[in-house]
């Protein structure tokens, strides 16, 4: 519904070039020149709208994210945050993180299953830890993500100690953490992906 109408009617009537990427139900459209977008977001409701269908309110919007100097933004798509930063030979390139939002939903959900779980023997803590920062690290784990995969990994390991350490009356210090951290450590974070841009076709 979408993917051929942008290439088979909306690309064609456009005064520069254009592209589309979209996951599931999700969608940016990309677009050359501003005058071009006004033109499609004008109309796009009622595309949806033939379908049955409609915009969600809050996530359409008409974003200026030309580089810096020009009114450049950021913005969310799929739990990442993406926006304008220099590579390592000082060009300007689109990076990615993992947006905040995602980052803390994660965490909360690590700090309630080490609260549940804090009386498991340590071993199976750690065997179950280490399968949820795999599958962390495979959705994330992309290409100038490393630090917020840092971030995600200590942010756990102190959860896990915060835990770890009210299960007793006598509370466990960072020494005995440590021990314990070297004989069940916590996988590293892990970039699997590279950078691919999914342009949609007919």
């Amino acid at each position: 519904m979408l993917d051929l109408w942008f290439e088979q009617t909306v690309k064609p009537r456009l005064q520069g070039s254009a592209f589309e990427v979209r996951f599931a139900d999700d969608a940016v459209l990309v677009f050359e020149r501003e005058e071009d977008a006004r033109r499609v977001l004008a109309v796009l409701g009622k595309r949806l709208a033939k379908y049955g269908l409609r915009l969600h309110p809050d996530k359409t919007r008409l974003l200026d994210f030309r580089k810096p100097g020009r009114k450049g933004q950021s913005f969310q798509y799929l739990g990442f945050t993406h926006y304008w930063g220099r590579s390592r030979k000082g060009r300007w390139v689109v990076k990615r993180k993992t947006a905040q939002a995602r980052l803390s939903r994660s965490l909360q959900a690590i700090n309630h299953w080490c609260r549940m779980h804090r009386h498991w023997p340590v071993a199976d803590q750690q065997a179950a830890l280490s399968r949820k920062l795999k599958g962390h690290y495979a959705y994330y784990g992309i290409v100038g993500n490393s630090q917020s995969l840092a971030r995600f990994l200590y942010e756990v390991r102190r959860r896990w100690y915060k835990w770890l350490s009210r299960r007793n009356r006598e509370r466990m210090n960072r020494d005995h953490f440590g021990r314990l951290y070297k004989r069940y450590p916590l996988p590293p974070p892990r970039v699997v992906h590279g950078i691919a841009r999914c342009v949609a076709t007919p």
